[in-house]
């Protein structure tokens, strides 16, 4: 894998949306957090235009991606937010540009579709973490939240166990992977594509957000039809903020994970506070991470150089 250059103080990092319009009020709000690291700030130029729920024209969106992939001066790109529409710019982003410019990128929720694409057409890590207008301009935006950013500035591997919250295991094991994954409705979306989630032998990440009990049963049943479940080494199980479901009776979320994870053959761990949560735990997805259910504890060898 190829792990992208550190920052350092005074490099300027690049913001765009790939897929929702974000609240420009918000936007603006997140931006000292960055300033405040000693970073400078450059905003897409097509940053303010909205078309519907998508954050401008596919040809907008995809022109400021590759503008900041090919600009030199930018050090990192961070996506101002989720919502729809990465996965429609996959098929037509420049891959061979992002192997001569490999460089950090940050984002999560839609943005998986864009790290599964980028890590498999390019062996670059990429990072699944918070992002401005969604998550740094919020008041619920935490201390601990910002540190996870410090691992863009110095190789760190990160540790994640019960020091931080209690964790469960649906099944024990201990295994060692790559880490892949993220939003399980957009991993879901990339089957039967070209860019079809890759899961033999890698530790899986899925999180999601706002989905009842039968949606996420659907999608992991999809996953394990496609073989996605089995194929994996380790599942880790972060966030799932669930709703008041529509349905009644219905199963618990966490009577779905045991359907389909008890006698799963390695570690399944969950209560990760990684995906749509605070704490927001930021973690490097195409690093090498070790999972045991056995001291519950989750590490991820550094993501930048």
């Amino acid at each position: 894998m190829i792990r992208p250059t550190r920052l350092k103080k005074g490099d300027t990092i690049g913001v765009i949306a790939p897929a929702g319009p974000p609240d420009l009020k918000k936007l603006n709000k997140a931006i000292p957090f960055f300033e405040n690291m000693g970073l400078h700030v450059k905003l897409g130029k097509n940053m303010k235009e909205v078309r519907g729920y998508l954050a401008g024209t596919d040809e907008q969106r995809l022109e400021d991606f590759h503008d900041m992939i090919a600009d030199r001066k930018i050090k990192a790109i961070i996506f101002a937010r989720g919502g729809y529409g990465t996965g429609r710019l996959i098929d037509q982003i420049d891959y061979d540009l992002i192997k001569r410019n490999p460089k950090i990128i940050w984002g999560y929720s839609d943005i998986t579709y864009l790290h599964t694409a980028i890590r498999q057409q390019t062996d670059l890590i990429t990072f699944h973490g918070p992002m401005l207008a969604s998550d740094v301009a919020k008041d619920e935006f935490d201390t601990f939240t910002g540190s996870l950013f410090r691992q863009l500035f110095e190789p760190t591997e990160l540790s994640y166990s019960e020091k931080i919250n209690p964790l469960k295991a649906y099944a024990a094991g201990i295994a060692q992977g790559q880490l892949v994954g993220g939003n399980l409705s957009l991993l879901v979306s990339t089957l039967g594509t070209p860019y079809e989630v890759h899961t033999k032998d890698k530790l899986v990440l899925l999180e999601d957000v706002g989905e009842e009990p039968y949606r996420i049963d659907s999608m992991l049943n999809q996953l394990r039809l496609a073989g996605k479940l089995s194929d994996a080494a380790g599942i880790v199980l972060g966030d799932f903020a669930e709703p008041v479901t529509t349905l009644s009776p219905s199963l618990t979320r966490h009577q779905v994970f045991e359907d389909y994870f008890t006698d799963f053959n390695g570690p399944v761990l969950s209560g990760f506070k990684i995906g749509h949560c605070f704490p927001n735990f930021s973690v490097p997805l195409g690093a090498i991470a070790n999972l045991s259910t056995k001291d519950r504890t989750f590490v991820i060898e550094p993501g930048v150089k």
